[in-house]
């Protein structure tokens, strides 16, 4: 194999296998003498490959952990799974898998050849995962719309449905995407409305880039986090909420969003929760029968009130 480039390519993919590899079967493998594979694996460590060479008779070369990811070469099968995996984990919004992911994602879809993509599209479409109920489910498309049109500072054009049912086409200059643990939220400059909007990536239909650049605006909070927090404030009333559990902190709290918290230990066995939220009084309450122990709710009234009925509906449900 005497094309360089293309031979570093294949001695890569080959240290990429969880094995230790002698220099004479790697030189076998490429047909070349195991000067080359010196001279080669010399090439690789400068390009920022960590390869580490032991000595002896059965000593050889394997890739090891460096300080810093360096491109990785993917088989057809490892591409699809990790394409999947990433559609499953930023089509749900799961709690984790933030804004990150969707980037990998939309890198990763982007050179994928047309055969794999389709392959991938197959696999999602054939499979339906357990989700938790509390989100809304969206396209991982429209995720990767956004980041790339993010990531390149290029306007995006798309339909948007309001909570009351109103639709509209919007023009923006998309700023970043931020998870909740349960839903996915785009801040962008909307263009039409001439100020900073957040828009529910469930309620975004018809994502497209349109090649336009801009120049990134300073946003007024200089947090995408922060500013998303301020306007599901501003929608939604706060809710004071006020209520203890017959449970340990760790036990209440893997158990509940991140979004609501932090808990405060009363003892061995209980835990208080003391919040300003600005959710629902509904998506409250059953976020905390969920949580699978005995708890009492000290405030706000309401909230005491809809558990109340709640629970009475529950009970003639149970009831023959």
């Amino acid at each position: 194999m005497t094309d360089t480039p293309a031979r570093l390519l294949n001695l890569l993919s080959l240290l990429q296998t969880p094995r230790e590899w002698p220099g004479s079967e790697l030189a076998e493998r490429l047909d070349v003498s195991p000067r080359t594979i010196r001279r080669d694996i010399d090439r690789l460590r400068e390009l920022g490959y960590p390869v580490e060479a032991s000595r002896g008779s059965i000593g050889g070369y394997r890739l090891v952990a460096g300080t810093a990811m360096p491109p990785l070469l993917l088989d057809d099968e490892e591409a699809v799974a990790i394409a999947v995996g990433l559609r499953a984990g930023a089509g749900h919004a799961i709690e984790g898998v933030d804004e990150a992911s969707v980037r990998a994602l939309a890198k990763l879809e982007q050179v994928l050849p047309s055969r794999l993509r389709h392959r991938v599209s197959t696999l999602q479409n054939a499979t339906m995962p357990l989700t938790r109920g509390d989100g809304s489910t969206i396209d991982p498309r429209t995720l990767t719309v956004m980041a790339s049109a993010i990531t390149g500072q290029e306007r995006l054009r798309f339909a948007y449905r309001a909570g009351d049912g109103a639709e509209s086409k919007r023009e923006a200059e998309p700023y970043r995407l931020v998870s909740t643990g349960w839903r996915w939220y785009l801040v962008a400059y909307d263009l039409g409305r001439e100020d900073w909007r957040t828009f529910r990536v469930d309620r975004v239909s018809e994502p497209f880039a349109t090649g336009a650049r801009f120049a990134p605006r300073a946003l007024p909070t200089g947090d995408a986090a922060k500013f998303l927090a301020g306007s599901i404030a501003r929608q939604q009333p706060e809710l004071a909420v006020d209520v203890s559990f017959a449970a340990p902190a760790d036990f209440v709290s893997a158990r509940l969003p991140a979004a609501i918290g932090p808990l405060e230990r009363t003892g061995e066995n209980s835990c208080r929760l003391r919040a300003v939220l600005a959710d629902s009084l509904e998506w409250v309450a059953l976020r905390l029968a969920l949580v699978d122990c005995d708890f009492t709710v000290h405030g706000p009234p309401q909230m005491v009130e809809y558990l109340s009925d709640l629970g009475a509906r529950l009970t003639r449900a149970a009831t023959p």
